[in-house]
């Protein structure tokens, strides 16, 4: 994989997936120090792939552009003190090479996407416009695979992202979701708004109440909106949350 970057945007990589994690810690989006954000670099002087990470046992919070590791394509830390959890390993490598969009992959078990995996024949439904900026870019993946200490979540990414080239959002049963996107910017927008996607619907249906569904029609041409507008509006709130968090 070659990525059209210069060493300027790797530095400017390093700041923007530290600020990711800080923020999500903000938002309450992570879990304990698991969970693992991932950004695809140029390919190293040998001539393979080469991916930021963050390491296992630093919150978020604290996350600084300098505690990121470098690995390659197995994982292996080739810069960077510290250790690659047994499951960014997992998931992370084989997400990127499934798919070469996904410049950044973000995995994570924030409350309520998560909660959707847990319920019977959870799916992201469409009765909201936010939920409508997902259609048609989600994929579920039904059976529980462990806590991914071996290949067999990753293994199920790779075969989503290969049957379904259209798919950026993956929800792993009983586990949580893997979003991945052309820029970190993109991939955490999507973070945020499916976060809040879910959580809508979630206090929706804690009525008791069947979901009102926006018609099929609206539904296709609202997707378009959020397409026409999703590059431009993530850099733009990308760059407004770091001013706010300071990065």
């Amino acid at each position: 994989m070659s990525l059209p970057m210069s060493l300027p945007s790797i530095t400017n990589q390093r700041r923007d997936l530290a600020a990711a994690l800080r923020l999500a810690a903000k938002f309450e989006l992570n879990e304990g120090i698991c969970n693992h954000f991932s950004v695809a670099l140029p390919n190293g002087p040998d001539g393979k792939p080469r991916y930021l990470i963050n390491p296992y046992g630093v919150h978020w919070s604290e996350m600084k552009p300098s505690d990121l590791l470098l690995i390659d394509d197995k994982g292996e830390v080739l810069e960077g003190e510290g250790e690659v959890e047994a499951t960014a390993r997992n998931i992370h490598v084989a997400a990127h090479k499934a798919n070469l969009r996904h410049v950044a992959v973000l995995h994570v078990h924030m409350p309520y996407a998560t909660a959707l995996t847990m319920v019977e024949g959870g799916r992201l439904e469409m009765a909201h416009q936010t939920a409508c900026r997902f259609h048609g870019r989600t994929h579920y993946v039904d059976h529980f695979g462990g806590l991914a200490l071996d290949a067999s979540e990753g293994e199920a990414i790779i075969a989503a992202s290969k049957a379904y080239d259209h798919v950026d959002i993956t929800f792993l049963a009983h586990h949580g979701v893997t979003i991945g996107g052309p820029s970190i910017a993109v991939a955490f927008d999507d973070l945020y708004f499916l976060e809040r996607a879910c959580r809508q619907q979630v206090l929706a249906m804690s009525t008791g109440r069947p979901l009102k569904l926006i018609p099929q029609q609206q539904i296709e041409a609202t997707a378009r909106d959020w397409r026409d507008v999703l590059v431009f509006q993530s850099e733009k709130h990308f760059e407004a949350l770091r001013r706010i968090e300071g990065a």
